[in-house]
């Protein structure tokens, strides 16, 4: 481990070990639960398109209307979690999102299946963060980066289940018994919540903050946003993700079907790619920004270069369809874009103290599901407006990207230059113990 890795590990951290890996075990199967039901939809955009009769522009609605309850709870979530506690914020979230998706089992209209979706995505908005919260209390802050990248990495497990399990079951007993069957998951995870999970370890109890209502929470939330690391990370989060979530979300089997000629178990082959490489660059990722914090920034720039360049070959590659070569590539790539956006993260905790890292995680977690939500948004319309072209509605992947780049761009400098102020200032109040 590097001197830098080092500097970071301070005398009150949590020591972690076996039983900190049982709760945050629990706490990370609650998230795994809540990524199968957030990216149900994605293996079954098509069928939902024929049981509520609704073009592309009303499809994307559903993973639009989700992610924008998703993105708009983040800094509400973050604060809950701040002041409540992990456990009871996570409880609250597989009650909402276990109703959500037995809702959209048995909703034969468009307008309850649109409600059921909002309500998932209420309760999937509380699990991510909380998770997080949950890692800073039981392990040491030199671990955080790669129990994060952990904890994403269950998170695609379970997108890789809803893309080779709840497929098959959509298409072998139907829609009902299949949405209707995996919510029965959600109540698992509760009882295991309810029983097992524990906020923090002995001898850890975070110091008691003063909670005083709105003027508290805009406290919270001015003093996190200042932070640049903050801004930072949530640019960073807004430019990496959302390729790869608008294309498991939603449009990815679309494309590789109606756009590249593939046949559905073949497209459901390459989106197992995308998350079987999210899970191995997510651990490649997470060891080492753990042991060189330096590497954050080059890892974020080079996912999203690559990414931009291996989307436009796809789409403008000569001939009717694109290689398989190249979509093989172009989804081993795609894989990158999770692990990745978990680097913002990594900006925003040093940024922050522990009495405000539920607030900054919020604000961080809320760029690419920004970005995600526009980009379904301007795709669906877009596919609309000329016929299912795809290469013309995949460009607003083109516009976001440069949109956070510039962003991430302006603000490196400064929060590198406040991010070494906090580490000297830390070493100073660890050398200098006050005498008693």
């Amino acid at each position: 481990m590097s001197a830098e890795a080092r500097s970071v590990s301070l005398p009150g951290d949590p020591p972690g070990g076996r039983r900190a890996v049982a709760v945050w075990a629990v706490g990370v199967s609650v998230y795994f639960v809540a990524v199968i039901f957030r990216t149900s939809l994605g293996v079954a955009g098509l069928d939902a398109a024929d049981r509520f009769h609704v073009g592309a522009s009303a499809l994307s609605t559903f993973a639009i209307l989700q992610l924008l309850v998703y993105a708009g709870m983040q800094i509400p979530v973050g604060l809950l979690v701040d002041r409540l506690g992990t456990k009871k914020v996570l409880a609250i979230g597989v009650v909402l999102f276990t109703a959500g998706q037995l809702g959209f089992a048995f909703a034969s209209s468009y307008g309850t299946a649109l409600a059921s979706r909002a309500l998932l995505g209420c309760g999937d908005a509380m699990t991510f963060i909380s998770v997080l919260r949950l890692g800073t209390r039981w392990f040491p802050a030199r671990r955080s980066p790669l129990v994060a990248q952990l904890a994403g990495l269950v998170g695609m497990a379970g997108n890789l289940i809803s893309t080779l399990v709840l497929a098959r079951l959509l298409h072998g007993v139907g829609w009902t018994a299949a949405f209707g069957g995996s919510s029965l998951a959600g109540v698992v995870v509760l009882l295991l919540l309810l029983f097992f999970l524990k906020d923090h370890s002995e001898g850890h109890e975070p110091e008691p903050f003063p909670h005083h209502g709105a003027a508290y929470v805009r406290r919270q939330i001015v003093a996190s946003w200042k932070e640049p690391g903050t801004r930072l990370g949530m640019w960073v989060h807004f430019t990496t993700q959302f390729p790869a979530m608008v294309f498991l979300l939603l449009w990815g089997l679309p494309f590789l079907v109606q756009g590249q000629g593939l046949s559905r178990a073949t497209a459901g082959e390459l989106l197992t790619l995308v998350v079987l490489s999210n899970m191995v660059v997510g651990l490649v990722y997470g060891q080492i920004v753990a042991r060189h914090h330096a590497a954050r920034l080059p890892l974020a720039l080079g996912t999203v270069t690559a990414t931009a360049v291996v989307w436009a070959a796809t789409l403008v590659y000569p001939g009717v369809h694109a290689p398989m070569w190249l979509l093989i590539v172009l989804c081993t790539v795609l894989g990158a874009c999770g692990p990745a956006s978990m680097i913002g993260f990594d900006f925003a905790r040093p940024a922050n103290p522990p009495e405000r890292q539920g607030t900054a995680s919020g604000i961080t977690n809320m760029g690419g599901f920004v970005a995600s939500m526009t980009t379904l948004l301007a795709t669906g319309v877009l596919l609309d407006a000329t016929g299912d072209d795809y290469t013309v509605a995949f460009c607003a992947v083109f516009v976001l990207q440069a949109l956070g780049l510039s962003q991430i761009l302006r603000l490196r400098e400064q929060a590198a230059r406040r991010e070494r102020e906090r580490l000297v200032a830390s070493r100073v109040e660890t050398v200098h113990v006050p005498a008693a």
